[in-house]
């Protein structure tokens, strides 16, 4: 069984850390009094007691504690004895680079598939697909593998961007980078646009949020699901 939020960030336009999607974790973790925390993404080099502390300031909203993986001697066993767990933001080479130097990929894999609460955004949320192939970040370390937990079958584009006809930007649109990555890969891509999310519970995978998601499949046009939609048919 599964029980997992793949949310496209941790913060939208004009709201605090977590904010637009606290109500939900409220009743997400409810059984849960102790997060434990991976900031392992590290958003502009931050520390990891930094990113640690922005965390427990979010979760404090809805009385929960936080506490950093970094802060224990063996990780893989803080992840087995978890009893909720949240990965944040920041760049998906740096995560997932981490995660199996500290060979973390197999004890997440393990724990969460056994229904422990499984909370991921914006990079935390990339891991969640069958590969990193979709993020947005740039590749500063090469991780071994960009193989990722496959919690999913499919990849995820978090932050998804439509393309602005006003912009004067000239470089390639997100559905562009897709397409590309389409020539060379046959899982499907969602774009989750900010503040959208999925709820995987067991074997359903549902779009949560006010906003449509765009998929991608391969030798298909792009199309758009509605909020509630389940996805569990992507393949």
């Amino acid at each position: 069984m599964k029980n997992i939020l793949i949310a496209s960030t941790s913060t939208i336009h004009g709201s605090g850390y977590l904010d637009y999607i606290l109500d939900e974790l409220a009743i997400f973790f409810k059984d849960t009094e102790e997060i434990l925390f991976i900031p392992y993404a590290r958003p502009s080099g931050i520390s990891h007691d930094d990113y640690t502390k922005i965390a427990q300031k979010g979760f404090r909203k809805i009385n929960k504690s936080v506490q950093g993986i970094h802060r224990f001697e063996n990780p893989a066993e803080a992840v087995k004895n978890a009893k909720g767990i949240f990965v944040g933001g920041g760049n998906t080479f740096v995560l997932t680079n981490k995660l199996y130097k500290n060979k973390l990929v197999e004890a997440l894999q393990t724990t969460v598939n056994k229904g422990i609460p499984y909370l991921g955004t914006s990079a935390g949320s990339n891991i969640c697909g069958l590969t990193i192939k979709t993020t947005n970040d740039m590749p500063i370390v090469y991780p071994p593998s960009f193989e990722a937990l496959k919690l999913v079958p499919f990849n995820i584009n978090p932050h998804y961007l439509d393309p602005d006809d006003n912009s004067t930007h000239m470089g390639e649109t997100r559905e562009t980078r897709i397409k590309e990555f389409h020539h060379f890969n046959t899982q499907p891509v969602i774009g989750l646009r900010e503040g959208s999310w999925l709820h995987v519970k067991n074997d359903s995978i549902v779009l949560k949020g006010s906003l449509t998601a765009r998929i991608f499949e391969v030798n298909k046009p792009p199309y758009e699901v509605a909020p509630e939609s389940e996805l569990n048919g992507l393949k």
